[in-house]
């Protein structure tokens, strides 16, 4: 299934506002708003449009059907999004488990050269047909996704020789857990710089980053910036 959600904050602890998906198989939609049992931030408000005001008579996530069905759905699909730990998270604190998954912000690093890798900029940089697609609701973002992923389908298919449906979602799954190896620092004095050279002039600096990206809580850690640290200081094998 496609999946996105819209959210009370991007905290660890945010809260569900609003669910969109589709059922690949059987094409169907769902796209509702819930009334979250904490605040939506001015930030979230000012990213998706959605006030406490707008879903203060819709009903809870929790024990609704459309938790039931989500549940039961994930038994035995795969779900796809954008950025989907973020709603694997989401749906956890929704009393909903995620069992398969596949990223299609990873895949698009992974497969496709440019600047910006949010699910607007490639919709244009990938020329996406989705006119009708509103940005930051649920189910525009999800409309653009189903042209996404079958554009990353046919790249995994095309660059790696696969012939089954079965081996292309394998493909896209194994993908999906095996982080960006980063060329350059985007931040920082060395800010544009290449890891290895940085590593020649300054290995110290990159021990000294490792640690502090570490010791930080696991969900706002960045895994690509670490897996790249391990590698250029030797902690894992290129």
């Amino acid at each position: 299934i496609l999946l996105d959600t819209e959210t009370t904050s991007l905290d660890p602890d945010s809260r569900l506002i609003q669910l969109a998906y589709k059922n690949l198989e059987t094409g169907a939609i769902v796209n509702q708003y819930f009334k979250p049992p904490i605040p939506i931030s001015y930030g979230a408000m000012a990213t998706h449009h959605v006030t406490n005001e707008m879903v203060a008579a819709k009903p809870g996530f929790i024990g609704s059907q459309e938790q039931a069905d989500l549940i039961k759905l994930l038994e035995s699909s795969i779900l796809a999004a954008h950025n989907v730990l973020f709603d694997v998270m989401i749906l956890k604190n929704e009393g909903v488990k995620v069992f398969q998954y596949i990223d299609t912000l990873r895949l698009a690093k992974h497969l496709i050269n440019c600047e910006r890798y949010d699910l607007q900029y490639l919709r244009y940089y990938l020329n996406l047909d989705v006119k009708e697609a509103a940005a930051h609701d649920a189910l525009g973002d999800i409309m653009i996704l189903e042209k996404l992923f079958e554009h990353l389908k046919d790249l995994v298919k095309t660059k790696l020789n696969l012939e089954t449906e079965e081996q292309v979602l394998e493909k896209m799954r194994e993908l999906t857990k095996t982080p960006i190896l980063l060329d350059m620092i985007s931040f920082g004095k060395y800010k544009g710089k290449k890891f290895a050279e940085i590593n020649r002039i300054d290995p110290g600096y990159l021990q000294w980053l490792y640690d502090s990206e570490s010791r930080k809580k696991q969900m706002e850690q960045n895994e690509e910036l670490i897996y790249t640290l391990k590698k250029h200081l030797y902690l894992e094998k290129f």
